[in-house]
């Protein structure tokens, strides 16, 4: 591809809500999608980052999807990505070459998933069927009592079904009580109506986190914080649990908040409350929204380290989990400001996107948005394209090991 494009990010959930994998494509991609430049850098850009030399796969469990075309059946990149965890979504029209339909059989012996996209699901014959492990299908109410039916008569089939373009929350119960086992799109970023209650206030948890990011701030000694944390075993062992996961990296593991603090510092251990905080929620939060918030605080972290200092990327990380504390707690962002002192630019870019720390944000948002704004925030940030794509794939990796730690 001659030039690089900013990557879009869209979790796979599950009836539950929670996240079995990404789709990731290109902002604005060509229009057909049969762009040969296109699909070869988004394949090639996303087998390097998530391909280690000596680790393997980075993304954990997560099932990767990623469109493609016949002309690249045989790329290399596209034979290094791991089979189990890859999903290639192709359109129906291709199948009418029959050397397509013969590259897709080696595909499939071969162990990767094929998602069928822009089909009628009544219009396939066995041969096509027996090919595919997933299909997309959408949601249409005006014939609901039909597709119903057909997505039964689908259930008993090994054929996984992916529900696009679901617009409300409505649909999304719909879909997943006629069966469909996966749901891909932005529809974890509306509150679902249902949720949109009279705040309870902060529950005992997240008072006793709040009193230590406040005793964190001011340096306070390690016994007052050890003092604190006693009051809530199970705080303990979860805050050691994210500390001690491979998101940081650490060769020795931390034993006690006390050692924690010997060997990261308050600042770090700022960072895991602020994770901790968000995990305290008693509102019954989609864990996708959990995942969204730790993403998109290493996401700006990784995206100020460029450029800002150190103390400044770390408070990044804070507005990045912060700016969906209000959706995890069920609470006014006003309310969860009011609770807990941060430093004046995080609060500017938690209410308004604005301050030093405001566009970083906002250009993390973007990348899952498929926002327009991307390139003139990173421009202005004079960060370019390939570094945001690199932060962005860091960033989900990141959060994936943080996830797989404290299962």
């Amino acid at each position: 591809m001659d030039e690089v494009n900013f990557l879009v990010r869209e979790p796979l959930l599950d009836p539950k809500q929670r996240v079995i994998g990404y789709e990731l494509s290109w902002h604005q991609a060509n229009a057909d999608g049969d762009d040969v430049s296109d699909v070869h850098g988004l394949l090639d850009f996303v087998a390097g980052q998530f391909n280690h030399p000596q680790l393997g796969w980075l993304l954990a469990d997560s099932l990767l999807f990623l469109e493609t075309i016949p002309a690249l059946f045989q790329e290399r990149r596209l034979l290094d990505l791991p089979p189990e965890h890859t999903v290639l979504t192709i359109r129906r029209s291709y199948l009418a070459d029959q050397a397509t339909l013969e590259a897709v059989q080696d595909l499939r012996a071969k162990g990767y998933g094929i998602c069928l996209r822009g089909a009628d699901i009544n219009r396939l014959d066995k041969t096509i069927l027996g090919l595919i492990s997933h299909i997309e299908v959408r949601l249409s109410a005006s014939d609901f009592s039909a597709q119903a039916k057909m997505y039964a008569a689908m259930k008993q089939s090994s054929i996984r079904m992916v529900a696009r373009k679901v617009l409300s929350w409505q649909d999304f119960d719909a879909c997943a009580a006629l069966g469909l086992d996966a749901f891909v799109g932005k529809l974890h970023l509306t509150p679902r109506p249902g949720q949109v209650t009279p705040a309870k206030g902060i529950n005992a948890a997240q008072a006793v986190i709040l009193q230590l990011m406040e005793l964190v701030r001011k340096n306070a000694d390690v016994s007052a914080l050890e003092g604190t944390l006693r009051r809530d075993a199970g705080l303990s062992y979860k805050l050691l649990q994210y500390i001690n996961s491979a998101g940081f990296g650490l060769r020795t593991p931390i034993q006690s908040l006390k050692h924690a603090v010997q060997l990261l510092g308050y600042s770090p251990l700022y960072r895991w409350l602020s994770v901790l905080l968000a995990s305290a929620s008693s509102s019954g939060y989609a864990p996708v929204l959990m995942e969204t918030a730790i993403i998109r605080g290493r996401f700006s972290e990784l995206l100020g380290q460029l450029h800002l200092p150190k103390q400044d990327a770390e408070n990044l990380f804070v507005a990045g989990m912060f700016s969906l504390l209000d959706r995890l707690l069920n609470v006014s962002m006003e309310q969860v400001l009011a609770s807990v002192q941060l430093p004046a630019p995080v609060t500017e870019a938690l209410l308004g996107r604005m301050g030093p720390y405001g566009p970083y944000l906002a250009l993390a948002e973007a990348c899952e948005l498929n926002s327009t704004l991307a390139g003139s925030l990173a421009e202005s940030l004079r960060i370019t394209q390939t570094q945001v794509n690199q932060a962005h794939l860091g960033a989900l990796v990141w959060a994936k090991n943080v996830a797989a730690s404290v299962k």
